[in-house]
Formats: structure tokens, sequence, C-alpha cells
């Protein structure tokens, strides 16, 4: 694809962001997945619309894309996103199994108008034990044998 391909894509991302701020509906996020040239969905970040800390343009658009194309696969995507994707959507965008990430401003521009995920990264480097969100484990006894019938299951799907 030339670059004014991927230039093209870009555009359509920063326009969702800039109409999600315009609307008053949003933060300034907006994200586009093409697949052989064809968008397959477009989408801006809904985190205040639909009351979801977990509606950033990124993770909604792979909702959407992968709605369209019917599979939990995306591999042959790309992803163009107005902005650096924060590490929740980072690993969604890998566990999709996109090709390619283009993106527009950095997390340090982020950062800088409020939408700093530094502290993730931190936390993410600390033991558990350190970590500001209380992590405990429970029953592990009783959660195992569901990952003993998936690894022995003929029905399962690997993703």
């Amino acid at each position: 694809m030339e670059m004014s391909e991927h230039e093209k894509y870009m555009r359509m991302a920063i326009e969702l962001s800039e109409y999600n701020v315009k609307q008053g509906v949003g933060g300034p996020f907006g994200a586009v997945i093409v697949k052989d040239g064809m968008v397959i969905a477009r989408s801006a970040n809904k985190v205040v619309q639909q009351n979801d800390p977990t509606a950033h343009a990124e993770i909604a658009v792979i909702r959407l894309a992968c709605q369209e194309l019917g599979t939990y696969n995306l591999e042959g995507c790309v992803i163009y996103t107005s902005c650096e994707p924060c590490p929740m959507c980072l690993g969604a965008i890998y566990w999709a199994k996109i090709d390619t990430i283009y993106y527009g401003n950095t997390k340090t521009d982020a950062s800088a108008i409020g939408f700093d995920d530094h502290f993730i990264y931190e936390e993410l480097e600390r033991p558990l034990n350190q970590r500001k969100l209380l992590s405990v484990q429970l029953l592990r006894d009783e959660a195992l044998p569901a990952f003993k019938l998936w690894d022995t299951s003929e029905s399962k799907t690997d993703y």
C-alpha cells in the first residue's frame, strides 16, 4: 500500500477524533480498521457515551470489525488510530492479531491533555504485592478444573 493510502486512512481516524470532540460525545480519539484496501470498521471513543471505560476507539473499532468479518482473528488487517494505543488497547490489538498499527499522536501528547497511562506501565513493572490495586489469588484449586477441561476438550478453538 502506498503511503498516500495510509495517510488517507489516518486522516479518517483523525476526523473521527475531531468530530467526537465537536459533538461533545467523547474523547479525542478515532480509529479505522482496513483489510485489503477496504475500510472494514471505524469508530471514535465511546467511553462517556456508553458509560464504559473499555470503549476506547481502538476497542470499539475492533469489536465492529470482528462483527463485520464474522471472526475474532483480524490477521491481514491494519489499524489506524489517532493516538498511540494505551496498554489496554495495545493488548486488544495483539489479541486480535492485527498486522500493523499506524498512529498519530503519541502517548506523551495524550498525557499533556490529561490522558496519562504512565502509571499503568509503572504498575506492570511492580511485583503484584507492591501494586496499588490489591490482587489476591483465591480458590485456585477450584478454578483449575476449568483449565484442565479446556486443555483436553476436543471442541476447543485455539485463539
